[in-house]
């Protein structure tokens, strides 16, 4: 892929950190609170604006991955007057939950609007689900032999018709050769095939796909999709999440590299499907941000639930502390994945 393809998908990946650093923004200056900085990015800093008459300073960093907003008065290590209505500490229960909501809502909303011009612009993909004919990626099918447009018959002599069947059928396999009968140019083939084997992140898999065709989408059409869009993409990712922790499923987790490599491959495929790709990222980013995870922005609001309940402030330096620990948790565990992307590559 070219350099301009990872330009592209950096810049929208970036859209996204900045929509979502958008809404603690705007929510916070509703309520009144002094934002010191938005940044986007982290490290040493390459552009900076004050505006004139402005509490704010805009900045862009070194390092374009994240981006931040910084509120007065949510770092309890600062000196802090009890008495500024400016500061966040000082702001009352209610605007300092809408203000930390604010970041993922906004990107779950986004999302709706990527998705609506992502349709009208790409049209959408209709899988062809009923043929049994397949797409071969790299993987064991293609190594074994198999070739697009090949139709399934069978798996280890078991007919198949659906490709339910046909994923049940592989994945019960990890590891072991299974035989899968095919039809081309009208005669009937049987290739040897191993699926992933267990513990693998391919474990179960011989990477085909369902052929798909394009759609044009009309308005109408377009805006309730990118309504129901974004619960689905969010309530497959809760499902996904409870399969892992129930242990019927492996956990797979992409760092910024494989996020990066991943946007760039869509956005080859054309603009509108880039923009579909990215409202389902802006989705997710917005559900993950709500995980009741320290450092995170659901973390902050299990904070402030419990106020809320016992209706007594939590000491803010243990608060910060354990964000803090979330937070160098996170970092880590970016880090692995970011080095496994890199080994895999």
């Amino acid at each position: 892929m070219t350099v301009a393809l990872y330009l592209v998908a950096i810049l929208g990946l970036a859209v996204l950190m900045v929509v979502h650093e958008s809404g603690h923004y705007f929510a916070a200056r509703k309520f009144g609170m002094r934002v010191i900085r938005f940044s986007i990015g982290f490290g040493p800093t390459v552009w900076r604006h004050k505006p004139p008459e402005s509490d704010t300073v805009y900045q862009v960093a070194l390092i374009p991955f994240l981006a931040y907003v910084q509120i007065a008065g949510m770092n309890p290590y600062e000196e802090s007057d009890p008495k500024d209505p400016g500061s966040y500490a000082n702001a009352s229960l209610w605007a300092r939950i809408v203000t930390i909501a604010a970041g993922p809502l906004t990107n779950y909303f986004f999302a709706s609007v990527l998705i609506f011009f992502g349709l009208l612009i790409g049209g959408k993909e209709v899988a062809d689900d009923a043929t049994m004919k397949v797409v071969i990626e790299p993987g064991p099918a293609q190594t074994a032999g198999m070739v697009t447009g090949d139709k399934v018959l069978s798996v280890n002599g078991q007919n198949i018709h659906t490709w339910d069947e046909l994923r049940k059928s592989v994945s019960a396999h990890p590891g072991e050769t299974v035989d899968i009968g095919f039809e081309r140019d009208g005669q009937v083939m049987h290739e040897q095939v191993t699926p992933g084997p267990r513990g693998d992140k391919d474990e179960g898999l011989i990477h085909v796909r369902m052929p798909t065709h394009v759609e044009p989408v009309h308005i109408p059409e377009a805006a309730k999709m990118s309504v129901i869009a974004p619960p689905i993409f969010v309530y497959e990712n809760v499902l996904a999440i409870g399969r892992v922790l129930a242990g019927k499923e492996k956990l797979q987790v992409n760092g910024p590299v494989g996020i990066v490599r991943e946007t760039a491959r869509q956005a080859r495929t054309g603009p509108g499907v880039l923009l579909q790709f990215l409202g389902m990222l802006s989705a997710y980013l917005g559900a993950f941000n709500l995980l009741p995870f320290p450092a995170l922005d659901g973390g902050r609001l299990l904070f402030l639930g419990a106020e809320a309940i016992s209706r007594r402030k939590p000491d803010a330096k243990v608060e910060a502390r354990v964000h803090a620990v979330g937070l160098l948790m996170l970092l880590t565990l970016i880090a692995c994945v970011t080095y496994a992307d890199v080994i895999a590559k």
